[in-house]
């Protein structure tokens, strides 16, 4: 809708409306093709509805003027925007989203404090991004830009976090301190392996599902209600020195392959299953002296040579550890708490099997082990060269049979 046809609508909201600076949108949405609908809303202080830039408005498109917008502001398909800014606009009720704009470079907003929602998808020439900072959001997705930081958001607690596919993004450095939802990080920084995290006053999430980083912070975590799950990341090292316990999820790390030590010093219990597979590295698995319940399954693949839970006292799903290594004295300790009907005390409450000198010990996906010097029988060797998410789905898939089984 052009901004003339805006007028019968302006007029009706009636002189009070007017005189406050308020303008409602008939029809709710507004449509904005050139610089001169955009200086229409210029006498609006807060429009009530939503802005859509149009497919072929730009270059540039200056909204100035209005301080909120009760809708949404969307720029989406259009191939000739290059600038976008405005020096008024502090809030956005909806959803701020920038959608397959390939032109477009940069975004000054400076006194933009709050949206319901940012979408950022496919702005691949993106350079330039001045917010407030914005600090007020639910509900973030950058995806598919050329963004080098992402200063211009200061977060403290959000619902949903995701950033994937940003090539040039190599560092991200955040004040938030919870998650509601879910947080999942994958595919940034140049070839996908580039980003450091760092998330210093992160205390509580929901979900954390973080993938091709090359460091990941967490020093304040205490409490995850779901799950934590790490794959294909590049990190040498991980630590959680705070983190107690999941209250109702799993914690995994798969196909890390630079990973060489994984640290959870207070970590007391986990409400779903503990699966560490595929990290070739990672020789010993002693990063775990309180981890007291498992309330699923345990499932660990690998090149261990050593692997010690001294504390457990409870689990719930089975006990599957195989690895390449000899991890026989490893196994002697587990034999005791195996159930009772494989001759241990019962601390474990499923299936129980532990081996070592298992050629395929990073390769088999479906629980089955072979190789000798552990107790609990030996299942036959497959040969599953699948590799990445591939292998990734069928280990969660295995644990979650598991749980499952135990369960009925």
């Amino acid at each position: 809708m052009l901004v003339k046809n805006l007028l019968p609508a302006f007029v009706a909201i009636g002189s009070a409306a007017a005189q406050s600076g308020t303008c409602s949108i008939s029809g709710g949405t507004t449509t904005i093709n050139s610089q001169a609908d955009a200086t229409g809303l210029a006498s609006c202080r807060t429009v009530r509805g939503s802005v859509v830039i149009g497919r072929n408005a730009g270059p540039s498109i200056d909204i100035s003027g209005p301080g909120e917008i009760t809708g949404d502001l969307k720029v989406a398909d259009n191939g000739i925007i290059e600038t976008l800014q405005s020096s008024d606009l502090a809030t956005i009720g909806g959803k701020f989203q920038l959608k397959n704009v390939t032109k477009l470079t940069s975004v000054s907003m400076a006194k933009l404090t709050a949206a319901k929602e940012i979408e950022w998808d496919t702005v691949t020439n993106i350079e330039s991004v001045t917010l407030g900072p914005l600090s007020k959001v639910d509900d973030v997705r950058i995806s598919i830009t050329s963004l080098r930081n992402l200063d211009a958001l200061d977060l403290g607690n959000v619902a949903n976090l995701k950033l994937d596919n940003n090539a040039r993004l190599s560092k991200f450095s955040s004040n938030l301190r919870t998650l509601s939802k879910n947080l999942v990080l994958a595919s940034n920084g140049i070839g996908g392996i580039g980003l450091e995290v760092e998330l210093p006053n992160l205390v509580w999430a929901v979900e954390l599902d973080i993938n091709n980083v090359t460091t990941f912070s967490v020093p304040s975590l205490k409490t995850v209600n779901g799950s934590a799950r790490f794959g294909s990341n590049f990190f040498q090292s991980f630590s959680a020195p705070n983190l107690t316990a999941t209250t109702s999820g799993d914690i995994s790390f798969i196909g890390n392959a630079k990973l060489t030590n994984a640290t959870f010093p207070k970590l007391e219990a986990i409400a779903g299953g503990l699966t560490i597979a595929n990290n070739t590295n990672l020789d010993e698995l002693t990063g775990f002296p309180k981890l007291k319940s498992i309330g699923g399954a345990i499932l660990l693949r690998g090149n261990f040579e050593s692997v010690e839970m001294p504390a457990l006292d409870t689990v719930r799903g089975t006990f599957d550890a195989s690895s390449s290594a000899d991890i026989s004295a490893s196994c002697e300790a587990f034999d005791k708490l195996a159930p009772q009907n494989q001759g241990g005390n019962g601390v474990i409450a499923g299936g129980y099997e532990c081996t070592s000198n298992n050629t395929q010990a990073n390769e088999d996906t479906d629980g089955s082990t072979s190789g000798n010097g552990g107790s609990g029988g030996s299942g036959d060797d497959k040969d599953n060269g699948a590799a990445g998410m591939a292998l990734n789905t069928a280990l969660f898939a295995v644990i979650a049979i598991a749980g499952f089984a135990v369960a009925l």
